[in-house]
């Protein structure tokens, strides 16, 4: 079932919007996160002198890869072969350059702005469960305007992916929503993290009910949003937000609602992560590349835990070829 009619017109580009960061991942114990004074899964804003003290007294040579929310997700697009495009702001360092290059090798266009400001970075330090705790620099990331989005930049999209961390700056976020929509675009917002839904409660239900066609929240994001820890309530109160909603639920898998229906999605593998980094923007390549080539819902699900599983056996959010390979059978 094409929910959306994707079938029906040559539009197949996935646009994501969200932060431009870099990634810096650190194997920790709890009591490590404890000390830094952050919320364990969650994802706390900070300065970039504290990621500088933090990494200091880490036991371990960090992990440095191009990352963020969004980017991920189109990163994943583009690896299965789909067409994505990146919309951020970054430094013009060593660091901004990286950024940009690495969106080409992985088959993205990348629409970036740029900034004399350091490119932003995110420290996730990962305990011995594969949670991961993050602590976020947006540097220049933070500087995008409203006035600096053009409806330019989701021209033929199929699907504007928005990344919930773009919530701490009401202004972009309502005039990247809002020129998504005037595009055409199936807009999909992603909750990205609790404590992001916990500080925006003010404008979160508004906008999600103007503007969003698909919801994407895991467990904890979906109990902050809909006040909710019984799984089957929490979807189905997701549900009356949007179009289609998703209740990620871990190692179980995942839930998808649409017109009154819940799919249960069975999860893949057995359950085991050595990192969950990036496990939900790789989960959201595979279900949006699917509802863009008119997949059936199941088969959108089944795609995107298979994304998801793959990406939660390594350490970071870049899934290696052979991953690939085994995803990309699921479509063949």
């Amino acid at each position: 079932m094409d929910i959306f009619g994707f079938s029906l017109n040559s539009r197949r580009l996935i646009v994501g919007v969200g932060s431009a960061l870099m990634d810096i991942l650190a194997h920790e114990s709890d009591d490590f996160v404890k000390q830094t004074g952050g919320a364990k899964g969650g994802m706390t804003l900070v300065n970039k002198e504290f990621i500088d003290r933090t990494l200091a007294l880490a036991s371990g040579q960090p992990l440095i890869v191009p990352g963020g929310s969004a980017c991920n997700t189109v990163v994943g697009v583009g690896k299965l072969g789909g067409k994505a495009r990146f919309v951020g702001k970054c430094g013009n360092g060593t660091m901004g350059q990286l950024f940009e290059s690495d969106l080409r090798k992985q088959n993205v266009e990348p629409v970036l702005l740029r900034s004399d400001a350091p490119t932003g970075r995110v420290l996730s330090i990962i305990t011995p469960d594969a949670q991961r705790s993050m602590f976020t620099y947006l540097g220049a990331s933070a500087q995008a305007s409203p006035q600096e989005i053009s409806g330019e930049y989701f021209d033929n999209a199929a699907i504007v992916h928005v990344e919930g961390y773009l919530l701490f700056n009401p202004d972009l976020i309502l005039a990247t929503l809002k020129a998504a929509k005037a595009s055409g675009a199936i807009v999909s917002l992603d909750l990205a993290s609790f404590t992001v839904v916990e500080a925006s409660r003010s404008i979160l239900k508004s906008l999600i009910a103007d503007f969003v066609d698909i919801i994407i929240a895991n467990q904890d994001e979906a109990r902050a949003y809909t006040g909710y820890a019984d799984e089957r309530t929490a979807i189905e109160a997701l549900a009356e937000t949007a179009d289609v909603a998703v209740l990620k639920v871990g190692a179980r898998g995942s839930f998808i609602a649409h017109e009154g229906d819940i799919l249960a999605i069975r999860p893949v593998g057995d359950g085991r992560a050595i990192d969950t980094t990036g496990a939900g923007d790789l989960w959201a390549s595979g279900f949006l590349f699917g509802l863009v080539n008119g997949y059936a819902l199941e088969k959108c699900g089944a795609l995107a835990s298979a994304c998801g599983y793959e990406v939660c056996q390594v350490i970071g959010a870049n899934i290696p070829e052979a991953g690939w390979q085994r995803i990309k059978k699921l479509i063949e």
